[in-house]
């Protein structure tokens, strides 16, 4: 063990490879289907991000899908709503959070009493008591419970007011989430979600910011002091969290970390330290072996990552590190898109070599994909061993969208590569992507033989 205080220099092969073990993406989906490999990702990574949209999967579930073969999203739900192993609070933005560590995210609901909901549940005082009132006598409600209230203004926009005063009751944390059905929230009491001994734990202010602050460092895994404020919300002003990030060393919970080429200190978590030794010796055996081999005789794999995966919350580091830029653009208006709507970058290996725009259609039984393109400099059909990897990763995410067959891009210049993956994924003809779902599939122009079944993960 490497005394505290000092800085450790690790390169940028190191760096990459370290980020790609810690985030179980290497390999990719190692993980058995079962709430265990679930639960196994929120312990690693701390906390799980939260986004309603679904247009290529939910954020969490992609998250989850990148990492734990065959995952479907039942595996979270009965951990979110049914043994309520995990919950929902307030973290980086709303993020799912392993239940035994809830006493220490008691202060966001502390600051929501304080801020924006408190103030609105004042204002709302009447339709509050309504509310705990009917939930507390008939059970979880949900705003379509309720008789439609006039819009008021709420932080996303005008909203009706049953809709805003449930959330808010949320944030304040006097309801909890009792489940989802689609995007519509259904509520509940806490006292009547979680066990009372566990409410009752109270842990000082300092500590809970502390541990919130670290749960940053867990998520990514290599972080440094700065950063987009998208990073740090709930953790304190600057002067506090320079103080907490120099208790947390102190603590030996983090280690200071030099990469090469990037400007600052980064920080590992303390537990993490094996895993940055594992990707030091990989890489160090990589370097004496033959130019393209992988340690151990393994192949990379491929994977696609959700737009907002732990691995790219720091979206500065990601032109030092990979030489890879990435914005989610969902916000963005359309013709000021670089890259799309939704779209995922594509991991091979300890790599960003590429993004996938995919979209799941379940009436017809496939996923388009709308957009493919690489970063400079990267051959898909060259790259040793990515073709069948990124054969696995389609595979894979087919049945995460539980499709039958994929539709390629329609633009020339993939399709050599997706000629080279139909002998391994049930590829579609645009032509025959029309209709309802059907078992019979065309073959996709340039495949020679039938398809065998899908490759081994």
């Amino acid at each position: 063990m490497r005394a505290r205080g000092v800085t450790q220099q690790i390169s940028l092969l190191t760096a990459r490879r370290f980020l790609a073990i810690r985030h179980l993406l290497a390999p990719p989906r190692a993980l058995p289907a079962t709430p265990e490999s679930v639960l196994a990702v929120v312990d690693r990574l701390g906390s799980l991000q939260f986004d309603p949209l679904e247009v290529a999967g939910r954020n969490h579930d992609l998250i989850l899908q990148a990492r734990i073969v065959g995952y479907h999203r039942a595996l979270t739900d009965e951990l979110l709503y049914g043994r309520r192993l995990l919950f929902e609070a307030y973290n980086k933005s709303l993020s799912l959070l392993p239940t035994r560590e809830l006493p220490y995210y008691r202060i966001t609901w502390q600051d929501g009493a304080t801020g924006r909901a408190g103030q609105l549940v004042n204002e709302q005082a009447k339709l509050a008591t309504k509310i705990i009132e009917e939930i507390t006598s008939n059970g979880p409600r949900s705003s379509a419970d309720f008789e439609r209230e006039a819009a008021i203004d709420w932080w996303w926009g005008p909203t009706t007011a049953v809709r805003a005063v449930l959330e808010a009751l949320s944030v304040s944390g006097r309801l909890g989430l009792a489940r989802r059905k689609g995007n519509r929230r259904h509520y509940d009491l806490m006292e009547r979600l979680f066990p009372p001994d566990l409410l009752a734990v109270q842990i000082p202010e300092r500590e809970q910011r502390r541990h919130k602050l670290l749960s940053r460092y867990r998520a990514h895994g290599l972080l440094g002091a700065n950063g987009s404020g998208e990073l740090w919300p709930g953790t304190g002003a600057v002067a506090m969290r320079t103080e907490l990030r120099r208790e947390l060393l102190d603590r030996g919970e983090i280690f200071a970390i030099a990469v090469e080429g990037v400007r600052g200190e980064r920080y590992v978590i303390g537990d993490e330290l094996p895993l940055l030794a594992q990707a030091e010796r990989e890489i160090a055996a990589e370097a004496g072996a033959e130019a393209g081999a992988q340690n151990a005789g393994t192949s990379p794999g491929c994977s696609f990552l959700a737009p907002l995966d732990p691995l790219l919350w720091d979206r500065g580091i990601l032109g030092p590190l990979y030489g890879f830029d990435y914005r989610w653009e969902v916000y963005t208006p359309a013709a000021k898109r670089r890259w799309g709507y939704y779209v995922l970058p594509i991991l091979f290996g300890d790599r960003l070599v590429g993004r996938i725009e995919p979209r799941i259609d379940r009436t017809a039984g496939i996923v388009r994909l709308l957009g493919l393109s690489w970063e400079t400099g990267f051959d898909p059909i060259a790259a040793p061993g990515f073709v069948p990897a990124f054969a696995a990763a389609l595979n894979a995410y087919l049945a995460f969208g539980a499709g039958e067959a994929l539709l390629p891009p329609q633009d020339a210049g993939h399709r050599a590569l997706f000629a080279e993956v139909a002998s391994a994924v049930p590829v579609r003809r645009a032509e025959d992507a029309t209709g309802p779902r059907t078992h019979a599939l065309t073959p996709y122009a340039g495949a020679s033989r039938p398809a065998p079944p899908p490759l081994p993960e």
